[in-house]
Order: structure tokens, then sequence, then C-alpha cells
């Protein structure tokens, strides 16, 4: 399939197919009699099936796959732009900070995702929100124990949110594939001890140039600590597609790295994430910060140190740093242009050192983490609290 960027593709992908989603719910279920059709989930890209949905007469749910604090912004800036006419555009590069009701602390518009500081970008995005809020309710991925800020904003909000119900965490925790690749891995970690590894993955487009990659090798070197690290080689500048195995990473690692770490360090390409996050000897994650890998590592007991790098992962990190104090920071406010493949920034390997070095040795930082894995683990257990939620969310599919 061509590269393309979720902005031209995504939207109107599903506006496009909004007439084959209407006949097969009348042929396969109105028609059938077989099941009653009682409402629609909808991932948030798909805002456009409310009107089918309303064709049918019955309501519709988002299905949002990032944070409260997250779904906050975009109603508090949503609002801010129909009621009181403010273009969110102008702040970019104004060194600003925002009150936004689902964070304590104030928010630095250098965090804000890159989608909104530009025109057609910010129009898309907060389009999106004003059509959240015609919606009967919103699922979210994630626990009250983790945002309890956030989510209590959203609940008792009279700024016209419609109701909330926090199920998460939402987890792919299936078997690891039984290939080559993940028993090469896991044989490594069985052979390190418990909680010493730094793993280092950036999502399935993270990847950096050969000058960030060294600054990288030199503060893995440098810190002293077992390491195993994901490393993929950029996509094409101009294009948007998932970055590729190296063949041979001595063409991008500083000369005889490989060789000087073999002892404490192993350089991969894919990484099954999840169990490497699971295995006991993972004492830290060097991540992008996407909503779904923190959910993982938390899932897991496993702290982060923040790198993001595209999409909300900047509000994220704020997030787990400033605002939950369970993440170390390497640089909250790096960012890249997906589209074009650029990074603006090289990141000095004596930043990413400090950074791992607290990652692996702030010990209320990682106590922190390890109640919070707990928290998670009890939230969807009958009597917590995504396990209530769901059952609030079945009787609200009956009123």
């Amino acid at each position: 399939m061509a590269s393309v960027t979720p902005k031209p593709f995504c939207l109107p992908l599903s506006r496009h197919n909004k007439i084959h989603v209407r006949n097969i719910v009348r042929e396969n279920i109105i028609e059938s009699n077989s099941v009653r059709l009682v409402g629609f989930v909808l991932d948030m890209f798909c805002m456009t099936m409310v009107d089918v949905a309303n064709e049918f007469g019955v309501p519709t749910y988002n299905y949002f796959t990032s944070s409260a604090s997250m779904l906050g912004l975009m109603f508090d800036l949503q609002a801010k732009r129909d009621e009181e006419g403010n273009d969110v555009t102008e702040l970019k590069d104004l060194g600003l900070e925002l009150s936004i009701p689902s964070f304590v602390n104030p928010v630095p518009a250098k965090v804000l995702p890159e989608l909104v500081l530009n025109k057609g970008g910010a129009k898309m995005f907060l389009d999106l929100a004003k059509r959240f809020r015609e919606t009967k309710g919103i699922i979210i991925n994630t626990f009250q124990e983790l945002e309890r800020h956030g989510v209590e904003y959203l609940l008792s909000s009279n700024a016209n949110i419609p109701p909330l119900f926090p199920v998460g965490p939402i987890l792919n925790l299936s078997k690891a594939k039984n290939d080559s690749i993940t028993e090469v891995i896991m044989t490594w970690l069985n052979d390190q001890p418990e909680s010493s590894v730094v793993f280092l993955c950036f999502g399935s487009m993270g990847s950096f140039s050969e000058k960030q990659v060294k600054e990288i090798a030199v503060a893995l070197e440098r810190s002293g600590h077992r390491f195993l690290w994901s490393l993929r080689r950029p996509q094409p500048k101009g294009k948007m597609e998932q970055p590729k195995e190296y063949e041979n990473y001595e063409e991008v690692l500083p000369e005889g790295f490989i060789e000087r770490t073999s002892s404490v360090g192993k350089v991969i390409g894919w990484a099954p994430q999840t169990h490497v996050l699971s295995h006991p000897s993972v004492g830290g994650f060097v991540s992008h910060c996407g909503w779904n890998s923190t959910l993982e590592s938390i899932w897991c007991g496993v702290p982060i140190a923040a790198w993001p790098l595209y999409a909300e992962q900047q509000i994220n990190a704020f997030q787990l740093v400033v605002e939950l104090g369970i993440t170390a920071e390497i640089r909250i406010d790096y960012r890249c242009d997906m589209r074009r493949g650029i990074n603006n920034i090289t990141v000095a390997a004596e930043e990413i050192e400090e950074g791992i070095r607290r990652l692996m040795n702030d010990h209320e930082m990682r106590n922190k983490v390890k109640e919070m894995k707990e928290q998670s683990r009890l939230a969807v257990l009958e009597g917590g609290s995504s396990y209530a939620s769901i059952g609030f969310f079945i009787d609200h599919l009956n009123i």
C-alpha cells in the first residue's frame, strides 16, 4: 500500500465507506432479525459514521484510545475555538503555558500535539472533538486510579461532555509468536539479572537519524547498564511508512560499539514489546510514550524514560513526568515530522545518559510504578473501577 498520512487518508476512507457500513448493518442486522441493534461504537477517526447510526435511530459511543487528560485537552481547545474564537495555532513557538482543566499543572504549549499547531491539522483535530460531543458516551482506555484528576473532571464537567466510561487498561497480552527472533530475544533476557536491563523501543513508527543513533549508543555505553535496543532504519524522507530493519547495525553505530558492549547489551530490530516488558530481567523502558505502550509498561510495573516522537506523545510524556511523577525525562518536548521523516533536534548523549540513570536509580519513582501496576490489575477485576465502568456502560445502552 502507498505511504499515506492520517489526515488525507483516514477521514476520507471513513466517509467513503459510509454506504458500505450502512448496507452491511441493514442486511446483516436490521433485515435478518437475528439480533437487535442497540448502538454503534466508533474509533475517533470514524466519527462520520455517527450519521449512519442516526439513520438507524441508535446512539453512538466513541472509543477513545488515548488518555482522559488528552480527551479533556481536545474538548477544552475545541470550546475555546468555537465559543471564544481562539486560534490554537497561534500558540506555536510562543513559549506559553496553558490552563487546561483536565491537568493539574499548567501545560506548556511546546508539548501540545503537532497536529493542533498547524491550520489544517487543528481544524481536523478540533472538529473531531466537536463530533465527540454528539455521542451518547465515550469509552476510554484508561483507569481512574491512574488519571484520577482527568477522569473526575470529565465525569463532573458541565461543559457538554458525554458520559465517560474508563474501562482500561485494555491490552493485547496474547502469547508471543513462537519464532526464531522472539526465541533469541527471550533467551538473551533469561541470562540477565532481575530488573537490570534497559529496554529501548519507540513503537511501530519510531526511528532516528544516524547522528542521533550514535548519541544513544554513547549514552548507553557510558551508563554501564545492560540494554536491549530495538533499532530500526528510518523511513525515506518525504514518505510516511514503517521503519525497515538494518541488515548490518555496524553501518550506523559507532565503530566497535557492538563488540565493546557484547557482554551487557543486545541490538535487535523488531521486538515483541509486551513480552519483553513482562520479562523479570527488564528494569526500565526508554519509550516514545504512545498510550498503548504506556499502559503496557504500567501493567508490567516497568518505569519509563520519556522520549516522545509524534502525535500526542509529548502531552503523554508531560502527564507521566510532571503530573504523575512515574516517569523519568529524556526530552518531553522532542518531536519529529513523521510525514517528512525529519528529526529537527539531536539529543546529546549526556542528556540521554542522565535520563537512563534516573530511570534505573530513582527508587521513589520505581516504587510508584509498582503501586500503579497493582492498581491497574485491580481495576479490571470484579469490584474494580474499570470492571464497574463496563457494567455502567452496559446499563447505559438500555437507557
